[in-house]
């Protein structure tokens, strides 16, 4: 359950309250399998089966656009969103499909020529691979 004072910082950065909104809210917070809309929507029709998928997905760029959720493109997934707005990485796996994220620092050094000629916001590095979950069935598959 949200928090009146969440609710009140939501309301000052102009988002519009709604019982749907709210519960995408609920749903996202502390989510960490990057879900789609479409898990979005499926899992909040539970509660509000007249919602439309509009409303999740307008809602979603609502919270992107104010900074409340990160939006991910993981190698030809749909669009996945993050709660955690922290800079962090993330690791996909190929097999399950699962997206965890890494919030140990990896340093990565940025070649002069690109220093001089961008500039570079944010790093955001996608490892892609075999999870610790997989690695057993993948290796007695060899």
């Amino acid at each position: 359950m949200f928090s009146p004072e969440k609710i009140e910082k939501m309301r000052r950065m102009g988002l519009k309250i709604t019982p749907q909104r709210l519960a995408i809210l609920e749903y996202l917070e502390g989510n960490l399998s990057h879900p789609t809309a479409e898990d979005i929507y499926r899992h909040v029709r539970k509660r509000f089966p007249s919602i439309s998928f509009a409303t999740v997905y307008n809602t979603l760029e609502a919270l992107k656009e104010k900074g409340l959720v990160r939006e991910l493109y993981i190698g030809g997934t749909k669009k996945r969103f993050d709660p955690n707005t922290q800079p962090h990485h993330h690791f996909f796996c190929l097999s399950c499909g699962n997206i965890l994220d890494i919030r140990e620092e990896i340093r990565i050094k940025i070649p002069q020529k690109l220093r001089e000629k961008t500039i570079i916001k944010e790093i955001s590095l996608l490892l892609v691979g075999i999870c610790w979950n997989c690695l057993p069935k993948n290796l007695t598959k060899s």
